[in-house]
């Protein structure tokens, strides 16, 4: 990557982990802040924890459209005003109905789809994929530093000062968005960063598509779900104090990174994808089980949360890298963007039936819901089809002569290593499924200048 691009990728990384630090700060510390709100219940609790995941999964695809037509920036400060609103009004609140409204509020700034498309506005077709894997690291770092912040601060300045401190971070954003961030030449619907409404139907019927789906929503509803009791525990069982969590979030994430980076290396390196995948679910069914069974002794509720969490973070590795090598060749930003919705639906279902299970069975209940969830998910990871192992490569070509769109496609799909190749004439990109190992890129170059006129 040039400077410039390095640059937004840098900072558009820097606006999504601002946001998604403060909403995943109050993750581990919310259940046992909430019970003290007025009319308070299990329930509610679980609403409040999840809603705004309803409200970012039901937007996300239309703030990415919006920003098409009113700019990319516009609807990145529009969001980020929503998500400060919401954080002021969960803050002031002392009750669960207005936490739930600012909640709501601040999942109402959608802008992860946004911001997607601008780094794809500001980076090279070549570099793009490097840069969309620094604001991928970026989320996942952002994860783990909350889970071990959250409880610090919440014992320093309180819940209702996290969320303030939320209301900073969304001027923040606001601030290295209007001037860090570069001006995009012009706004470009781009097929590898955003979703095509024509492209919804053919990725809503692929199989394959909705089995990573469906795992998705499944991994953040049992997460959601799980942190409705997992405080509880901590205090019951290790005799945790309120605000002395991160003494055992620290060591339990340290040691799932651990697990995390052998298994991606066979998963890709060594294309083993389906048994890493798998055996992932099948960690996640296990630790739900023996959180289930045994969230009463030291030693198990331990083994659990380290299951969890290294289950945990494999799959949030590995999802995106199989929606990838899955989604056609034309449609892997409309799959990403379904994938992300479903995501944040996740995100409320298991706060939402969480709370409910919660008030009607206790954290037993809510266990016995997870682990029948990541049952459902195994049955459909054991079936899924072998990964191909492709990945997505977009190439610039010119203005098209002689031959049209549809030839140079054809052309492109005889080249050694490309399984699928979609020309856009219009966006002047080739989009290409291709085998790394034995992509003829020099080839495939040479047929698209050849029909290029430059």
């Amino acid at each position: 990557m040039n400077n410039l691009e390095f640059r937004a990728a840098r900072s558009l990384a820097a606006v999504f982990s601002v946001r998604l630090l403060g909403l995943f700060m109050i993750y581990p510390v919310f259940a046992a802040y909430a019970r003290n709100l007025s009319g308070a219940n299990p329930y509610l609790i679980g609403e409040a924890l999840g809603i705004y995941g309803l409200t970012q999964g039901l937007l996300q695809i239309p703030f990415g459209l919006l920003s098409d037509r009113l700019g990319r920036k516009v609807m990145i400060v529009a969001g980020l005003i929503a998500f400060g609103a919401g954080s002021a009004v969960a803050a002031a609140s002392t009750s669960i109905g207005g936490v739930i409204i600012g909640r709501a509020l601040q999942g109402a700034g959608a802008v992860g789809s946004v911001i997607l498309a601008l780094v794809a506005d500001l980076t090279a077709e070549e570099n793009r994929t490097k840069a969309m894997a620094m604001v991928g690291v970026t989320i996942g770092a952002a994860f783990i530093v909350a889970l071990v912040l959250g409880p610090v601060l919440a014992n320093l300045i309180g819940v209702p000062g996290i969320f303030w401190l939320m209301v900073g971070l969304a001027f923040v954003g606001i601030g290295i968005t209007q001037f860090l961030v570069p001006n995009p030449p012009q706004l470009r619907v781009h097929r590898d960063a955003e979703t095509v409404p024509a492209l919804i139907g053919s990725v809503l019927r692929n199989r394959e598509l909705l089995r990573l789906n469906f795992g998705i929503f499944s991994l953040h509803a049992i997460l959601t779900a799980s942190f409705l009791v997992v405080p509880a525990l901590l205090r019951g069982t290790l005799n945790v104090s309120a605000g002395n969590d991160w003494i055992v979030y620290l060591p339990v994430l340290l040691a799932s990174v651990a697990v995390l980076v052998p298994a991606i290396i066979v998963a890709e390196r060594y294309r083993r994808m389906k048994l890493v995948f798998v055996s992932s679910v099948a960690a996640l069914l296990a630790s739900q089980l023996l959180l289930h069974f045994g969230a009463g002794n030291l030693y198990v509720l331990l083994l659990g949360l380290v299951v969890f969490f290294s289950a945990f973070n494999v799959m949030e590795a590995s999802l995106p890298s199989l929606i990838t090598k899955v989604a056609p060749a034309d449609a892997k930003g409309t799959a990403m963007g379904l994938y992300s919705s479903l995501q944040f639906l996740g995100i409320f279902a298991g706060g939402a039936v969480g709370g409910w299970t919660n008030q009607a069975a206790g954290s037993a209940g809510v266990f016995a819901l997870t682990a029948a969830l990541a049952a459902l998910w195994l049955l459909a990871a054991l079936t899924m089809a072998q990964p191909s192992y492709l990945t997505t490569r977009l190439m610039p070509i010119g203005e098209l002569r002689g031959s049209d769109a549809a030839a140079l496609a054809a052309d492109l799909r005889r080249v050694t290593g490309v399984a699928d190749a979609v020309v856009v004439e219009e966006e002047k990109v080739a989009y290409l499924k291709i085998d790394t190992k034995c992509f003829d890129a020099a080839k495939a170059k040479a047929l698209a200048d050849a029909a290029s006129s430059g």
